[in-house]
Formats: C-alpha cells, structure tokens, sequence
C-alpha cells in the first residue's frame, strides 16, 4: 500500500490534476498544446541529453534487458495485430494500427516519473537505454508494416528511407544524439561542461516531466471510452500483461538479470500506451476509437497493475 501512495499516487495526481483543469476548461486545447509542445520538443530532449551524456554507456546498454524488453514488445505486438485482423476481422490498416497501441509503452513520461520514485534517480540507466532505441525502432517498424498493410508493396524501400529520415529529426532522438556526443567528448577529452551549462540544461530538463504528465492529463480528457470493448480490452491486456510478463520471465529467468536490469525491463514494459499510439492511429485514419480508448483506459488500470509489478519485482 506504500507503494501505491508514496510511488504511483503522486505522478497519477499530476496527470489527474491536468485532467481536471481541462475538463473545467481552465486549460483549453491551446495551452495544453503548448504547454505538451514545450515539455516533448525542448524540456525532455535536454532531460535525456543529460541522462545520456551522464551514464555509462558500455555498462547501461547490456543486451539482456533491452532483450527482454522488446522481446515482450514485438510478441505482443504480433498478438495485437494477428488477433485484430483473425478475431475481430478489421481491416489490415487497423490491425496494424491497433498492434502498434499493444507495441508502443509510455516508456518516458510515465516510466521515467515511476522509476525514479520507486527506486531512485539511479536506477534509470537502464530505462535510458530502452528509451534510446524506442522510438526510432518502434516508429520505423510500425510505419513499415502499416505500409504493407496498405499495400505500397513497390515503395516499401522508399518509406523505409522516409521513415527512418522521419525518426531521426524528432526532438527526443535529438536529445538521445547529443547526449552521445556529449558522453563521448567528455570521455575523451577528459573535460566536462562547465557548471553553469549543466545547472540550465537541469532547470530546464527538470520542468519537462511535470509538464508533460500535467499536459497529458489535458489531453486524455479528449478521450472517450466508447465502443470496440473487445479491442481495447485487448489492447489493455497485451500493454499491461503480456509485454511486462514476457520481459519479466526472459529477464529473470533467460537473461538472468541482476535486480537493476530486471526492474528496467519489466517496469518500463508495464507501462499503458503513450499518446504517440493515438497519434500514429490519428496519422493513417485507421482505428482512432481503438487507440484513442485504449490510451486513456489503460492509463487509469495501470495504477494497479503497476503497482502489482512494483509488489513483484525485487
């Protein structure tokens, strides 16, 4: 019960918070749009541009817990996908839609915030290794398939190109680069930034998650929970179940990760779909009621299935 007040309450409450300035409309769409575009294009870039410049490359990137991870991502991707098109006979753009809201976890804005209340500002090397690969893996395989779904069989090398164009110009990817060349120029010249670059690289890095949370209680109040009961339940089980119980059984048993590597993995898995599913969903008209629903329904069950893994977890 600890866990559930002193770890998952706080950041559930800022988000809750947003939620209800927008639902009283004291924060209207503008203000929730800026406040979002403030936190995911300047805020949160720096805030891994940090992280990365920081950590220890070599020792953060083990190949276990990133197995483990998109292990449990990409199986419960093809469930999503597989049983959306053969269970529920939709459309080959929707399954592939509805596969990439089974795929794609809310591994910075909520995975980072529980992390770091759960077990500390250093335990999330691990999480910034899964979070320098996600999006850019993530996005390009989704694209790719959502392409053949479509069937633009003939320029599936072009989207490609397109695509992996398309990742590497958003801010976070950004972010994670430069924190690369950060953490490698201070390795080898043997000399850091001088302090007062860090202490505004932090004020601003620090602000990005607590707007971010708040703005995307705003924007899951757009959300409504309406029809495709059996997709969105779907959705819910492969997201909260299914990833975060396949990293957990490779990790702890085919990995054999140490406690830090598990709870990377495993935590990071459980998180709901971020708002790129919806966006994703939004960007090719296929599912949107699907993604949309699944959002905000798994957002508010994964405060108690988070907090089971939490109690699980060593």
């Amino acid at each position: 019960m600890n866990t559930l007040f002193n770890v998952l309450l706080p950041v559930f409450l800022v988000m809750g918070f947003g939620y209800l300035a927008a639902w009283r409309g004291l924060f209207n769409e503008g203000a929730i749009a800026g406040l979002m575009k403030f936190a995911q294009a300047f805020a949160i870039p720096v805030l891994l541009c940090m992280q990365m410049a920081r950590i220890d490359v070599l020792a953060s990137f083990h190949p276990g817990p990133l197995l483990a991870f998109y292990t449990g991502a990409f199986l419960s991707y093809a469930i999503g996908m597989v049983l959306a098109r053969l269970w529920l006979k939709r459309s080959p753009a929707d399954a592939a839609a509805i596969g990439f809201c089974c795929l794609f976890s809310n591994s910075l804005l909520l995975g980072i915030p529980i992390m770091e209340r759960a077990y500390g500002p250093g335990s999330l090397d691990g999480n910034i290794a899964i979070i320098a690969i996600h999006s850019p893996l993530l996005f390009t395989v989704g694209i790719l398939m959502m392409e053949i779904a479509r069937n633009r069989g003939g320029g599936i090398g072009a989207v490609a190109l397109n695509a992996i164009k398309g990742v590497f110009h958003t801010p976070m990817v950004i972010g994670i680069l430069c924190g690369f060349v950060l953490n490698a120029g201070i390795s080898l010249t043997g000399h850091d930034l001088p302090e007062p670059i860090w202490a505004a690289m932090k004020m601003i890095g620090g602000a990005g998650v607590p707007a971010a949370l708040f703005g995307l209680g705003g924007v899951l109040h757009k959300y409504k929970p309406e029809g495709d009961g059996r997709a969105i339940a779907m959705v819910v089980i492969c997201s909260l179940i299914v990833h975060p119980g396949t990293a957990y059984v490779l990790g702890r048993w085919g990995a054999g990760l140490d406690s830090a590597g598990l709870r990377s993995a495993v935590l990071t898995a459980s998180m709901a779909p971020g708002v790129n599913a919806y966006l994703f969903a939004d960007m090719y008209g296929a599912a949107k009621r699907v993604a949309a629903s699944s959002v905000l329904i798994a957002t508010a069950v994964s405060l108690l299935t988070i907090w089971a893994w939490i109690a699980i977890l060593p």
